[in-house]
């Protein structure tokens, strides 16, 4: 069953950033790009109020859940994750397979899974698609 929605995805990799995207729309979902701390906090601010007046432009509805690249220049990414939970959005991430510390991290801040580059760049939409479904995200 396909899910809708719109995930926000927090990388500021155009890599990566897309690589997530394609992800989360092959799972069914919109998907609001955030490429920064800021990104984060206005889409965030949209949170139980419906979107963000940005995501409103973009036609998107407010935040089922947020993919985070761990490794990001203009956020942190273990910070993200805990600002994100405290919202009370779901949250996964992706990150290298052998920083056993900055997934650990990731986890205590809230992440619910924290899924390896190579992971994600195989299996991401099955893996979008299961996460929303089993977090009661989309519809």
């Amino acid at each position: 069953m396909p899910v809708t929605g719109t995930v926000g995805v927090l990388a500021d990799d155009l890599i990566w950033a897309s690589r997530l995207i394609e992800a989360v729309r092959r799972a069914g979902a919109s998907a609001l790009r955030l490429g920064s701390a800021v990104d984060l906090e206005r889409a965030l601010d949209g949170v139980g109020g419906g979107a963000s007046a940005d995501a409103r432009g973009a036609g998107v509805g407010p935040l089922c859940g947020v993919i985070v690249d761990l490794v990001g220049r203009r956020y942190d990414g273990v910070a993200a994750v805990e600002r994100i939970r405290r919202a009370g959005v779901a949250v996964i991430a992706v990150a290298e397979h052998d920083d056993l510390a900055t997934r650990k991290r990731a986890i205590t801040a809230g992440a619910a899974r924290v899924f390896s580059y190579n992971k994600f760049s195989t299996d991401g939409a099955r893996l979008v698609a299961a996460w929303l479904s089993a977090d009661g995200g989309g519809s």
